[in-house]
């Protein structure tokens, strides 16, 4: 009987705060893509914006309240064991620790615009495949985006879903 490799689904942030939008795209992500699991890896800080308004340690507990039923998805933070808070170095990190599995990062359309500006991102590409889930207003962009245009279409795939307009800056400006 041929050994399946596990199918591990990433999706990173700050959470600021999570929301359903997220715990819906994790759940089409494990659906779509039969993946074993999926780590919401929560970053301290988004390198590309200003400070979180909620501290790391109440976000980390509001996720996994928010999770709880679903156990497929494992809330973690790992910049202290990995010492950085780039992707790259997560992928990497996870790949050494479950070295037969499929890892399969996953972006909203709006971080695919910016992708290109991520730590070594077309390192990230080639240890991992891209899961590109369509917000409100950014799927044009996203297929003009410099990532979309230089990235290996084989393992950059944008996944069909109901969208849930909602988000965590539009949550924090309630």
């Amino acid at each position: 009987m041929p050994i399946t490799k596990k199918k591990i689904g990433i999706l990173g942030g700050t959470f600021d705060p999570a929301h359903k939008g997220h715990l819906i795209i994790s759940k089409e992500a494990k659906k779509k893509i039969k993946l074993d699991y999926l780590i919401w890896a929560i970053t301290k800080r988004n390198p590309f914006k200003k400070k979180s308004l909620i501290n790391l340690n109440s976000r980390i507990k509001f996720a996994k309240k928010l999770t709880k039923k679903n156990t497929f998805i494992k809330i973690r933070f790992y910049e202290k064991k990995i010492r950085s808070n780039k992707t790259i170095h997560l992928i990497s990190y996870l790949k050494k620790i479950n070295f037969k599995a499929e890892l399969y990062l996953i972006l909203g359309a709006d971080n695919l615009v910016n992708f290109h500006k991520w730590y070594k991102w077309k390192q990230i590409s080639k240890k991992s495949n891209i899961l590109v889930f369509d917000r409100q207003g950014y799927r044009s962009k996203s297929l003009k985006s410099i990532a979309f245009k230089h990235l290996n279409q084989k393992n950059l795939r944008f996944i069909k879903f109901k969208k849930v307009n909602i988000s965590s800056s539009k949550l924090r400006n309630i």
